[in-house]
């Protein structure tokens, strides 16, 4: 199982830092984030029930940075035109 959270986290993380630096998705983008925060927070969570404290200190700081970030832009209002 452990093998398959790795992938799964890897390929989302992976997939969004692709779409963005090929211009498919823009950094602030809630999809890009989301990617970031679910495959981050899936490896840090694999990081944790394999002990593998540097791996959690990187995955978790990635996770947290993103979902905070991910929280800002979904409240922020629109402006109107």
């Amino acid at each position: 199982m452990s093998l398959v959270i790795q992938l799964a986290g890897s390929l989302l993380v992976l997939a969004g830092f692709a779409l963005a630096q090929w211009g498919v998705l823009d950094l602030k983008s809630k999809r890009y984030l989301a990617a970031n925060t679910l495959g981050s927070g899936a490896l840090a969570v694999d990081a944790v029930l394999e002990e593998q404290w540097g791996f959690l200190l990187l995955e978790g700081v990635w996770a947290v940075v993103s979902a905070v970030e991910l929280v800002r832009v979904s409240r922020r209002v629109p402006e109107r035109v």
